[in-house]
This record gives structure tokens, sequence and C-alpha cells, in this order.
């Protein structure tokens, strides 16, 4: 049976239950599916590459994913690796596989990619919750953020595959079905719509919840449909970054402190149970002390329970990493600082 490794967010988890359907008939294989977001994460991804090799030295091991996308000639240097595959390739993988030894790296051009793909899983191996695909790629350039160039263009699924994919889960036992992209916000033509119309149309559905969610994109509609809809679970998680509206403008954010504020208490206010998860980047090129503060302070403020924590991480390429960094240490410091306060 193919195992399959993932690096990563929501989205590298649907699509690692993808590729262990797809390749479910072969023996001896490894998939590591990797992330880019971090360089920590790069490095994590290459140190399990090799530890699997030396737990399984018959077995093949393919890397894809975004580190894949990002770095193909370093994965494809090592030695452990048979096969490279980008996002693109990802998404017919089996038909590489059946090649696996005629190129070792096969990373096109991800700019080039319009379609995802519409392969329905049957389930999520060792899990309760399942997730499902409903857009990938994205057309915003925050800039920190090598995501975009690693994943494509905003493209969306067809809402009568993602309708039909959640019934299929649902049928299979699943209680909660996750709905997850890499900007999951920016569904074509409308995200609100496409959340009522799978709440309209699938009344057997227990629970809805949601990847990470833009608070640019949060409106008043949405807020509405969570009132209207008590199926849509009480956690909500955003992606905030930082706290501090100067360095929001400079990592090219389209929300302030004040918007993520206002989405949690008008949430709160309807459901007083409401949860809020977020994440954050510590230490970015110019977070000063004082807006490192305006960051813990927004913690209490819009009284968010979960942190998700980053020191920033510089990704070549992109803007934020040409400009003047703080030293690792200091924000290795500030992101310990945050996760103490996320604990308490």
């Amino acid at each position: 049976m193919v195992e399959v490794v993932t690096f990563g967010c929501r989205i590298n988890a649907y699509e690692s239950e993808v590729i262990k359907e797809k390749l479910q008939n072969y023996d001896h294989l490894i998939v590591v599916n990797t992330c880019a977001v971090t360089g920590e994460a790069e490095r994590q991804c290459r140190q399990m590459v090799r530890k699997l090799k030396r737990e399984h030295p018959k077995a093949e091991i393919i890397v894809t994913g975004c580190s894949a996308q990002f770095q193909a000639d370093k994965y494809a240097s090592m030695s452990e690796v048979s096969l490279v595959l980008g996002n693109k390739e990802k998404k017919e993988i089996e038909k590489y596989v059946e090649a696996i030894f005629a190129d070792k790296k096969q990373v096109g051009d991800i700019f080039v990619d319009d379609a995802c793909d519409n392969f329905l899983v049957t389930g999520f191996e060792g899990k309760q919750k399942a997730f499902v695909q409903v857009q990938q790629g994205c057309d915003h350039r925050c800039s920190y953020c090598i995501v975009p160039y690693v994943r494509g263009h905003n493209r969306s699924v067809a809402e009568e595959i993602i309708i039909r994919q959640i019934q299929n889960l649902v049928a299979n036992g699943y209680q909660e079905i996750c709905l997850t992209g890499i900007d999951l916000c920016s569904y074509k033509p409308s995200f609100n719509k496409l959340v009522s119309d799978i709440l309209i149309k699938i009344p057997e559905l227990p629970i809805l919840t949601f990847g990470s969610l833009d608070p640019a994109a949060v409106d008043d509609e949405f807020i509405r449909i969570i009132n209207d809809n008590q199926r849509i679970a009480s956690f909500f998680h955003f992606s905030v970054q930082s706290g501090d509206n100067n360095v929001l403008k400079k990592m090219g954010r389209r929300h302030t402190r004040e918007k993520v504020i206002d989405i949690c208490r008008k949430i709160r206010k309807i459901r007083p149970d409401a949860r809020f998860g977020a994440d954050f980047i510590c230490g970015f090129p110019t977070e000063t002390l004082e807006a490192f503060n305006n960051t813990c302070n927004l913690v209490g403020e819009a009284g968010i329970n979960k942190l998700h924590v980053f020191p920033y991480s510089e990704r070549s390429g992109t803007p934020a990493a040409k400009m003047v960094q703080i030293p690792m240490a200091e924000r290795r410091r500030r992101a310990a600082i945050l996760r103490e306060l996320s604990e308490e």
C-alpha cells in the first residue's frame, strides 16, 4: 500500500487523500506532500525524505507539493528521491508514477494551470472530519508569501462537484465537513452563495466548518449566514498575521486590526459560544516592539482563543525578503511570547 506523508495546510491534507486513493494499488511507494510556507517547513520536509529512505531503503520516494514546486532542483539532486512533481503535475500523479524513471523532475509552470482536480475522495484515514477542496491558487500578493508562486492563479471547483463530494462523504459517515482552499474566501462566483447552497442542498450535513478565512473578505452577509444556520460550527479561524495596521499595510494585507475586532464582536453577538483562531507572523521586517505589542493586545481585544504563530521566514523572490531583516533570535523570542499568550 502507498504511504503518503503530509506537511502543511488543510488543502495538502485533502490532496494527500486523493493521492492515496489514486495510487492505492502500488506497493513500496512513498509520497511526501511538502510545504513551502517557511524555511523551517522546507527543512523538515527534506529531513523527512532522508529518514523515510533510511527506514524503507527499497521504497521509491516521490516528492510533490509546494516545496517541490519552489525548490525542484534541490529535491531532484537528492539521491533518496525517485521523482519530483510540481503542484500542476500532482493532479495527474498516477500518469507520472507509471513512468517513474523516465524523468526524475516533472515540474511545469503552475500559472498555466487553469483547473482543479475534480477527483472525489471516499474518506480520510484515521479522521472523523473530512476536508473538501473548493478552490486553488491565490491572486493576492502579500509581500511575505510564496504560496501564490507555487499554487498559481485563483481557480474554483464547480459547485456541483463540491455538492457531490460532500454528499458522498456524509453518506460514508462523516459528521463534519471543512471547506478548504488556498484562498478560501475568493471562491468564484461567490463564497457566501456556495456556503448557503451547501446548507440548503445538503440538509443531512450535520456540521460545516471552514479553513482559514481572510478577514478582508468576511462581510455582513457571511455573518448573516452564520446567524441563520446553526449547523455552522462556532469556531472560526482567520488569517490575521499582525495586530498593527502599519505592519499589515507593509505585508500587503487588505484588513485592519479594527476589522478583526469588529468581525469577532459581531460573530460573538450572534454566537456567544464562538471561539476564534488566528495565524500570526512575528518579526516581520518592519515590526517594531510597539507594533508587536499591538499584536499581543489584539489577541485580548478580539478575544482570540487559539493562535498559530510563526517567526517570520524569508521566502526568496518575495518583496519582504528584500527588506531589512530583524535578527532570527528576536523573531523567535517574539513568537515564544505570543505562544505563551495563546496558552494563557
